[in-house]
């Protein structure tokens, strides 16, 4: 999808559709030409609402407000109403919350690209998209004069995050037969080599060279050999250095701790931590943010056999500490377990997050779309619930207590991969990872459960059903601050 800016008016601009963006309801803006034939439509201008006229090749679509997560939605539900029609280019005017900031329009921007996604590998029918190109006028909605350069700059940002979080969105959609460590390898060594990223990819040997054990017990069944994906962005004079840790979990059927069946569909979704890490180190590339960023990725497949770990195992992680397995289907913070500790060995950051779909108890606590946060740090919760935020994403601070700590307490080793509760389970999920998180780490680490946004079966927002590419705006908005603030 082309993006065109332009000083022209709407008007002027050559089209085949308008896009009109009506805020709180405003059919009497003088954006709005066609007043009689709304009211007559029943189009009352509510959030993502759409009325499509024909005759007048124009179509409206409804924003409470003109802030950036309503202008999100809008955009992409007005592009997600044009699929399958014969326009091939939109032209739309300008909508920003103040004359300085020009937010709205990257997250209009991003709405056009997020909702125009569709996933259809495995359809012998495609869908016809026929939008290409979209003018942008700097024509403003409330009258405020929009810098040219930075709109310019502001779009090309948006593009590029956008595709990234679609990036992200296929490598998750992408079935466990065709997508298993070795195929994660591939794809993060092939964005390498086009982005200038370098990418280290360890194998079996390397990996039990590193004392990677519990990442290894996992992975013992599966005919799939696990990868440990190292991602690496450099720029010179960076401002601070950013390690990302990401499980990718290719599919998880529980183990020996097997899954019920309809739970064990959708679980190539386990990949999305880690897919989410590709793709954020893609944006990082292609924007050549000046912070080091470091991304790395747990790819192994979790599946049953005679070779399969078993409860009642006590696994040896890399750092040294001894696992108690109780259930083979908490097997993604085993493999974070071994990747973060990796990840401190190779890079001494400033930040250090890991994302991960980590626990169901996640989701039961905070519903689908929201992801948790959780770490020994209020300072460090609080940068990445601020990043959500400014980026359209939803996102939540859950904080450790001493007393759930207690219920991974293991009789026989230093800790339990379960705890003795059913209650608080991603807490105690983090609080398992915050065993394997050094003392130079220990108050920059956060710990990021995508389980709720990463998949959903229903589509939402600017999201379609299935993977929505959560953690990958979020943590480019992150790192985007970081990259601007004065150390």
């Amino acid at each position: 999808m082309n993006f065109e800016l332009t000083q022209l008016s709407v008007a002027d601009i050559q089209g085949d559709i308008e896009v009109i963006i009506v805020i709180d309801k405003n059919t009497d803006h003088t954006f709005v030409q066609d007043k009689k034939l709304l009211k007559k439509a029943g189009f009352e201008g509510g959030q993502d609402e759409t009325c499509f006229l024909v005759s007048k090749d124009r179509l409206y679509v409804g924003a409470d407000s003109t802030r950036s997560k309503d202008i999100r939605t809008a955009a992409a539900n007005a592009i997600k109403a044009l699929n399958g029609k014969e326009y091939k280019s939109i032209k739309i005017a300008t909508y920003l919350s103040s004359e300085k900031c020009t937010n709205s329009l990257r997250a209009m921007v991003e709405g056009f690209v997020l909702g125009a996604y569709t996933f259809e590998n495995y359809k012998t029918k495609k869908s016809k998209k026929k939008i290409k190109h979209i003018s942008i006028s700097l024509e403003e909605y409330n009258g405020y004069k929009v810098d040219v350069e930075k709109a310019s700059t502001v779009i090309h940002k948006a593009q590029i995050i956008a595709d990234a979080t679609n990036f992200t969105r296929n490598i998750v959609n992408t079935t466990p037969d065709d997508c298993y460590p070795n195929v994660m390898a591939e794809i993060a060594e092939t964005m390498a080599d086009e982005t200038g990223l370098k990418c280290k990819v360890l194998k079996p040997k390397e990996l039990r060279k590193e004392k990677m054990e519990t990442l290894l017990a996992v992975a013992r069944a599966s005919r799939h050999r696990p990868r440990v994906i190292h991602l690496a962005h450099k720029p010179k004079d960076a401002k601070c250095v950013v390690t990302l840790v990401g499980k990718g979990l290719t599919y998880d059927s529980g183990g020996l701790s097997l899954k019920p069946a309809d739970f064990m569909v959708t679980m190539k979704s386990d990949k999305s931590g880690g897919s989410a890490v590709i793709g954020i180190m893609k944006a990082v590339a292609e924007m050549n943010l000046p912070v080091e960023v470091h991304g790395f990725v747990g790819a192994v497949e979790n599946m049953i056999g005679g070779d399969a770990y078993k409860p009642d195992d006590v696994l040896v992680a890399k750092n040294g500490k001894t696992i108690e397995v109780r259930n083979t289907d908490a097997e993604g913070r085993l493999v974070l377990a071994d990747t973060l500790c990796y990840a401190q060995q190779e890079v001494k950051a400033d930040y250090l997050f890991d994302l991960a779909t980590l626990t169901g108890a996640c989701v039961v606590g905070v519903g689908n779309y929201t992801s948790g946060i959780m770490g020994n740090s209020d300072d460090m919760k609080s940068l990445v619930v601020d990043a959500a935020k400014r980026s359209g994403e939803l996102a939540t601070a859950l904080d450790f207590n001493p007393y759930l700590k207690k219920t991974i307490k293991s009789e026989i080793a230093d800790v339990c991969n379960i705890s003795n509760t059913r209650y608080g389970g991603a807490i105690t999920a983090g609080q398992f990872l915050s065993e394997f998180i050094d003392e130079d780490h220990k108050e920059k680490w956060a710990h990021i459960d995508i389980a709720g946004p990463a998949f959903v079966e229903h589509a939402w927002g600017e999201n379609p059903f299935g993977a929505s590419g959560a953690g990958v705006r979020m943590m480019v908005k992150l790192i985007e601050k970081l990259s601007e603030d004065d150390k």
